[in-house]
């Protein structure tokens, strides 16, 4: 990554060859609409994944793990892992099917886009998110709901304010997980996507065979420079978080 974020600067248009050092990539970056609208679908696609997936990846979870039984949970159970041991290949070519059937049964979706990879996406991103909220959903202590519950709160709202604050880290690292995971996805996005609408890792991958030029670099190396600083804005407020506990824990103590 350290050698990709220095050739970035590079002046020649050859990725492997350096000419000098050059800041002109990063503005033929911006001015390339293409690539620029690609990044723009890929961000509005990952984000509003990223949403869906953990609403029913949670509802998934919360069943799973709290109705022990009931009519078809092994089969609901098998559909939800399904997503997580299938090739993207089987997955896109599957869904690329059901578009197609669905299209001549209904005639929707009429052409495929933003709608059709979304829910592809969703359909594969949901069963991670389940995974996750799941394991902490088996960890969590079940009395403490029953304690809302024994002094008057309705299911509902035990739910929304004793139980979700409490998966809370688990419902932010199910929306991380999602979002990288839709950001990076090539394969399914190939076979349910249609004219007008490429993501980035399209965009790119199809840049390779013609060429790759150091506008993919400088790309790449804002992507890094995002996730930096994302990654260390989370370490921050955790670490003020923990220092802020051990504080308090020390002055009752005293």
């Amino acid at each position: 990554m350290l050698i990709l974020v220095i050739y970035s600067f590079n002046e020649s248009r050859l990725v492997t060859v350096w000419a000098g050092f050059s800041t002109k990539w990063y503005g033929e970056l911006f001015r390339d609409e293409q690539l620029m609208s690609a990044v723009w679908m890929s961000l509005r696609i990952a984000f509003t994944t990223s949403c869906m997936a953990v609403i029913l990846g949670t509802l998934a979870a919360f069943i799973m793990v709290r109705f022990r039984r009931f009519r078809g949970k092994t089969a609901f159970s098998s559909m939800m892992t399904a997503p997580l041991v299938m090739p993207d290949v089987i997955t896109g070519l599957s869904l690329l099917l059901l578009f197609v059937a669905m299209a001549q049964v209904i005639g929707w979706p009429a052409d495929r886009g933003f709608l059709t990879i979304w829910i592809a996406h969703t359909t594969f991103c949901m069963a991670y998110v389940a995974v996750v909220v799941s394991s902490r959903l088996r960890e969590m202590d079940i009395s403490i709901e029953e304690a809302a519950m024994d002094l008057g709160a309705t299911p509902m709202k035990t739910f929304f304010l004793i139980t979700i604050p409490v998966i809370a880290p688990a419902l932010v690292a199910g929306w991380l997980l999602s979002f990288t995971l839709s950001l990076d996805d090539l394969v399914i996005a190939s076979f349910v996507s249609g004219p007008g609408s490429t993501t980035l890792p399209m965009v790119v991958f199809s840049s390779v065979r013609l060429g790759v030029t150091p506008k993919i670099n400088a790309l790449a190396t804002l992507i890094i420079l995002a996730v930096s600083l994302a990654a260390f804005f989370a370490w921050y407020i955790a670490h003020r978080n923990e220092k802020r506990q051990r504080q308090n824990a020390s002055n009752y103590s005293e």
